[in-house]
């Protein structure tokens, strides 16, 4: 089994927030792999990472990176591959991350989900991906069904909930 999606954080202390991705993943049956990659700390790395990912199969690479949050920039900036960035919440309520992340110079786009937005990011990796692949389209469709399942159960509870002037 080879990986087709990767996933980095800058820490393992954002392995919190990014495994909601890997969960998904695991849930979805899609190989991915998991590392821990410093824009700042480890650049050469990141470099190397970066610019091999489409020779290693990758088709999708999620970053996630809190403060500064270069991380999924720089990913971008040296492959042809897509890259979703997550801000991670570790300073000034994640905007910081989120500032850095979105902004980034025309021709090195990012996609970016909300403020440890991981699981969103792999829902998107997923769907990216499952434009090519009619199995995977198949399980982001009964994904999406489960969740509107929910909220129909969620209303079913809350008909039962009685108050004395609620009125459904």
């Amino acid at each position: 089994m080879k990986a087709i999606v990767s996933i980095i954080m800058g820490s393992t202390s954002d392995l919190k927030v990014m495994e909601k991705a890997a969960a998904f993943f695991e849930e979805m049956e899609i190989p991915f792999e998991m590392n821990a990659l410093s824009a700042h700390r480890t650049p050469a790395e990141v470099e190397k990472f970066a610019k091999n990912a489409e020779a290693n199969g990758l088709k999708v690479i999620i970053a996630g990176a809190g403060m500064a949050a270069h991380l999924p920039g720089v990913i971008a900036s040296m492959t042809p591959l897509p890259v979703i960035g997550v801000p991670i919440n570790a300073s000034l309520d994640g905007m910081d991350a989120l500032l850095a992340i979105v902004q980034m110079p025309p021709g090195i786009p990012v996609a970016t989900v909300g403020i440890n937005g991981a699981l969103n990011a792999a829902i998107l990796a997923a769907q990216m991906m499952a434009t090519g692949d009619n199995s995977m389209m198949d399980k982001i469709k009964t994904y999406k069904e489960n969740l509107k399942q929910k909220i129909v159960k969620a209303n079913e509870d809350l008909s039962k909930v009685a108050y004395t002037f609620k009125t459904n």
